[in-house]
């Protein structure tokens, strides 16, 4: 349907809702195309996925709370972005988008100098969030871009005006971030996350130049309380390439436990809409509130914000605690399951799986404190928790005998969402839960999660790579104080050098080196240092860059596109070319990454 064209002198929630909704469907239609720039020349580029999770989640928020408010609609934006923010770039987006309705909290509609400086709040918030910005990235486009529109709404009343001039400015901005940035010139490629933010603009000046309505395509991502449910075509852009298979999810940590020992039987979710005026509601504190909710049961998350309230809870009689919550508003989106009942059917599924010897330590990946009910049924919290961030059944594996509470699976092209880490330490049973995100795209979400949990103190270890988590872990010592062990992790983690073997998805030159696609490429830091057609030769190159400055220990994970054969013979190349150094071998079962070596 299409309208006659207006001039936008305010803009309201509508209006506004629909402009999210284009920008979201331009981004979603592009996301391999932002995926393709991601500097590196591997198979992980992930902006384009992290920022469309992040704002479908969005999307799906504002959908379930139409309204024709404009700050209340940009709040239900935030809210969405914050708890499905991934990666750095969606976690930058959230921020952005954040600042914005702060600015317009109150503001049924907005002027276009309004709207001007809400952009410019955004701006003021994402770099705020962000310890070291960058310039020629996604801030400098959003910076320059509201800028400008500040700039234009002086002059300007309508809104379509004022945003034609930021797009404009936007794509100015991106096309200059190769001057900003030395790498991006070097491979010829504009910022990843500068592009999805002006492909979102570009959809917000569509609506209001051509008024015309959004429909929403029938392969729209489903979401689930923040949680993406990928489709076929998201799965088809992050399954691993060449050769690798699909491979079954690692066994559940539910069939070392009893069915009967499960003390509090049902899994329950909703929402409260905090309803002030509604007569004999109470007066809603949220810690209250908490305290309240725990004596139920447990694995309790509460997410509050000023008229909504996100509830998490195992408990043994939901009714109960639906009933209590609705003393502060009314209840939505209410989903509770039996665990008992999907207990007896995982046994039941179980027992029929041919369950390999590896798989063992890999069972108790998804809750070790869920496979130990004694401990979590006892007089109080341990005093520290883990969760980490891992991918692959041997390196999950490996982080649950080292007593990681919680691995939550992500890692490269599928980065956990902040609810997801949220969740993932509400779960442990721990008073200081330390998390170790193994990955520097999702340092940031990890971040983002410690401003939403109160009950327990929150720590990220800023881990970039699975061998500074495994490092850190090692380093933890149950007897220091949260503060020494904090310390002890980053003394480790800065001690391990760490290296990863791919191949090159298209021609480039890098660090010096040119990479034709195709080409095994080793990584030492976060800098190539090796490309070769030979998977041998460019693993021996970067075994011998790793221990350069001396090392004792070498430790391979073996990815599933790893040959047995390959691995031995890199093992025997370690023990004839650097004699004096110990080699160790795991099966670390990832995608992507031919090795993963570590050396310390």
């Amino acid at each position: 349907m299409v309208f006659l064209s207006k001039r936008f002198i305010e803009l309201d929630g509508t209006d506004f809702i629909r402009m999210v909704e284009e920008g979201a469907l331009r981004l979603r239609t592009n996301v391999d195309r932002v995926n393709a720039l991601n500097v590196f020349p591997v198979p992980d580029g992930d902006t384009g996925t992290n920022m469309n999770l992040t704002l479908t989640s969005g999307v799906e928020e504002l959908r379930r709370k139409p309204t024709a408010h404009l700050g209340k609609a940009a709040e239900t934006l935030a809210k969405g972005l914050l708890m499905g923010a991934r990666g750095n770039s969606g976690v930058i987006l959230s921020q952005l988008f954040r600042g914005f309705s702060k600015a317009v909290a109150d503001q049924e509609k907005a002027s276009s100098q309004a709207v001007a400086a809400a952009f410019q709040n955004g701006v003021d918030m994402a770099y705020k969030a962000v310890v070291k910005p960058v310039e020629g990235t996604i801030l400098t486009v959003a910076k320059e871009a509201a800028r400008h529109a500040v700039a234009a709404a002086k002059r300007q009343t309508d809104i379509a005006a004022v945003m034609a001039e930021l797009v404009r400015s936007g794509q100015e901005a991106l096309d200059h971030t190769p001057e900003l940035l030395p790498v991006l010139k070097q491979v010829g490629v504009v910022d990843s996350g500068g592009q999805g933010l002006q492909l979102i603009y570009e959809g917000f000046l569509a609506v209001l130049e051509s008024e015309r309505e959004i429909e929403e395509p029938a392969d729209m991502p489903y979401v689930a309380f923040g949680a993406v449910q990928p489709l076929d075509d998201l799965a088809e852009a992050v399954k691993p390439a060449v050769g690798a298979g699909v491979r079954a999810e690692p066994r559940s940590a539910q069939a070392h436990m009893a069915t009967e020992d499960i003390e509090f039987g049902y899994c329950t979710e909703f929402m409260v809409r905090l309803d002030k005026a509604r007569p004999g509601s109470q007066t809603f504190e949220e810690s209250r509130f908490r305290d309240e909710l725990s004596a139920y049961g447990d694995s309790l998350l509460v997410v509050a914000d000023d008229d909504i309230v996100k509830v998490h809870i195992h408990a043994e009689y939901p009714g109960t605690v639906m009933t209590h919550a609705q003393q502060y508003g009314e209840l939505s989106r209410i989903k509770i399951e039996n665990m008992r009942d999907q207990h007896t059917h995982i046994l039941e599924s179980e027992s029929h799986a041919d369950v390999q010897t590896g798989a063992a330590q890999a069972e108790e990946v998804v809750s070790s404190a869920d496979s130990e009910p004694e401990a979590a049924a006892g007089s109080g919290l341990k005093p520290y928790g883990f969760v980490a961030v891992s991918v692959g059944d041997g390196l999950s594996g490996i982080f649950a005998s080292l007593g990681v509470d919680k691995v939550l699976h992500g890692g490269q092209t599928m980065n956990p969402s902040t609810e997801d880490i949220v969740k993932a330490v509400s779960e442990v049973e721990a008073q200081t839960v330390f998390v170790l995100p193994n990955n520097s795209n999702i340092i940031m979400a990890a971040q983002q999660a410690s401003q939403l949990i109160e009950d327990k103190s929150l720590i990220v270890i800023p881990s970039k790579s699975i061998p500074q988590g495994i490092a850190a872990v090692i380093a933890f010592q149950e007897t220091e104080t949260p503060e020494d062990n904090t310390a002890a992790m980053g003394r480790a983690i800065g001690q391990v050098q760490a290296g990863q073997v791919t191949y090159a998805v298209r021609d480039t030159q890098m660090d010096g080196i040119a990479i034709k696609q195709g080409d095994y490429i080793g990584i030492h830091n976060g800098r190539i240092v090796a490309s070769d057609p030979d998977l041998i030769t460019s693993c021996s190159r970067l075994i011998d860059s790793l221990l350069a400055d001396g090392a004792e220990i070498l430790t391979l994970y073996a990815g599933t596109d790893a040959e047995e054969e390959v691995t031995g013979l890199l093992e025997s190349y370690v023990q004839e070319a650097h004699p004096d150094v110990e080699v160790e071998v795991h099966d670390g079962g990832q995608p992507l990454y031919y090795y993963i070596i570590s050396a310390e």
